[in-house]
Formats: C-alpha cells, sequence, structure tokens
C-alpha cells in the first residue's frame, strides 16, 4: 500500500463526498489554525470569553428565527454545544472508523466556523498533533505516528483523544448549560455515537451494522469519563423488518421549543411510540 501525505486526508475527503455540508481542511505543519471573519477557535470557545457570548449569540438568533420564540439560556447552550461537538467529535471518530487511524487534536488546534455559505453545517480546520495507528499501518513512517497493540488499544486512543478535546469546552459551557460531570459526559457519549452512526448511515447498510457494533464497544457503559453507553438495541419497523435504535444518555432539550417533536432517540420517548419515528427516519 502506498503511503498516504496524511494520516488522515482521505478519511476527511470520504466525509465530505457523504455529508457535503461539512468540509474540513488541514493547517500545513507548523501553522496555526484560522480566527476571525467567522472562524471561531476551539481554545476560544474554551476560555469562555467574548468569543463564547458571540457564539451563543449565533444560537439564540437562529432559534428565534426558526421558532419565532426565544429558549431558555441553558437551552441556548445545549444548542451550541451540540453544533461544536457533533462535528468535533466526527474529526477523531471518522478517521478511526474507516482507517484505523485516531487523531489528537488539543483544543488549540482546531477551529470551527459554521457561517460558511453553502455548508449546512460549517468548516473546520484543523492542525495535526500525532496519531495513533496499528501495526502494520503504513501510515505508522509518517510524522507524529504511534502504534499502538491492537484494537482496544485504538479505542483507549479514541475516547481520550475526545476527551482531550472536549473536556475544556464542557467546563465552559458547563455552567451556561445547568450541567455537569455525569450530565455533560452523558452528552459526550451521545455526541461520539450519534454522529457517527449518522455517518456510517450515509456509507451505506453494511456499514452501519459495522458502526454500531464498534460503538457499542467502544462505549459500552464502563469507561470513565464517559457516562452511559452506545447501547444499540433492535427495533421491528412497521413491516417487521429489523431497525436499530438507543435511548439518549441526555436529553438535547428541543422539547422545550416543540413539545410535539420529541426525537427518535430521546430518553423521554416511549417504545410503542418509538417505531414509526425510526421508519420514517430511515426513509428520510
Amino acid at each position: 500500500m502506498p503511503v498516504p501525505s496524511s494520516a488522515v486526508a482521505a478519511a476527511y475527503t470520504r466525509l465530505t463526498e457523504v455529508l457535503p455540508g461539512l468540509a474540513v481542511t488541514e493547517a500545513a505543519a507548523g501553522q496555526e489554525v484560522p480566527a476571525g471573519g467567522g472562524w471561531v477557535r476551539a481554545d476560544r470557545l474554551a476560555a469562555g470569553g467574548a468569543e463564547l457570548e458571540a457564539f451563543l449569540a449565533w444560537d439564540d438568533a437562529q432559534v428565534l428565527r426558526d421558532y419565532g420564540r426565544r429558549a431558555r439560556p441553558d437551552v441556548v447552550a445545549s444548542f451550541g454545544l451540540h453544533r461544536y461537538a457533533w462535528p468535533a467529535c466526527l474529526l477523531i471518530t471518522v478517521p478511526w472508523f474507516l482507517y484505523r487511524r485516531v487523531p489528537r487534536y488539543p483544543v488549540t488546534h482546531v477551529a470551527y466556523d459554521r457561517t460558511a455559505p453553502g455548508l449546512a453545517l460549517g468548516r473546520m480546520a484543523v492542525r495535526p498533533a500525532g496519531f495513533a495507528c496499528l501495526p502494520g499501518d503504513p501510515a505508522a513512517v509518517l510524522p507524529g505516528a504511534r502504534v499502538v497493540r491492537d484494537t482496544e488499544a485504538l479505542r483507549t486512543e479514541v475516547r481520550a483523544a475526545v476527551a482531550e478535546h472536549l473536556e475544556p469546552v464542557l467546563a465552559a459551557f458547563g455552567p451556561r448549560m445547568r450541567r455537569r460531570g455525569r450530565a455533560l459526559w452523558g452528552m459526550v457519549t451521545d455526541e461520539v455515537t450519534e454522529g457517527l452512526w449518522y455517518v456510517a448511515r450515509l456509507l451505506g447498510e453494511k456499514e452501519e451494522l459495522r458502526a454500531i457494533r464498534e460503538l457499542d464497544l467502544l462505549l459500552p457503559g464502563s469507561t470513565g469519563p464517559y457516562a452511559g453507553a452506545a447501547a444499540f438495541r433492535p427495533l421491528a419497523g412497521p413491516r417487521g423488518e429489523p431497525r436499530h435504535t438507543r435511548d439518549r444518555v441526555s436529553c438535547c432539550m428541543f422539547y422545550t421549543l416543540r413539545p410535539e417533536d420529541i426525537c427518535v432517540t430521546c430518553p423521554r420517548a416511549c417504545a410503542a411510540g418509538r417505531a414509526p419515528k425510526v421508519a420514517a427516519a430511515a426513509a428520510g
């Protein structure tokens, strides 16, 4: 196999192919990730100052524009964290899932711009800070590579990489969300699980089933600081066909805006009402 120019470039290319609303670019070695002009760096969000205020003001305005009412400040903060954490987790989980490579991104190495025209989920810029891979991976010869012994060790790297990046961000968002400890890490469990699950569905049924297996192994429910588990379970569709669902560990708080629109995986939803929602989501 040829040695790639970047350990994760092919993964991000594939991600954009199936999810064109999100773009990911890699900064050159020694180059800082962008700031200003729509870009906000993750370390500035984690600082909890004016840039976090501006970031959440965007969510506040979006809620008012789309739903005709203001959300509570803690709900706005929950939406803002979700909209950052969902794509940020994909920066780590997609290379792991597709190529068994786990990049490390401290908060100083990621910037996010959700104002880019034509990109529903925005764009992210990253600066490499090393990566883990398995024995025999041709990328092991690249600068920053660190070979781990097996797939379980690589799962440990995924959990550590996500925690390293999001822990400082959670510290800034948490007080505004009125959530602490377990509630915040339960939300991260959901972002990791549902982000990769969504992308895997776009890659096809076989990849979705593989992602479900991988996520159950990655987040079995006993891996702190994460709270809860991926915990997928089968559910029969309206014609008896097999589907999969899970209960979120945390609530996204969307019900505070639209009580009648409960998410498919909401922990507030009863099992009896979930099958039609799962079928509708699959059809969509």
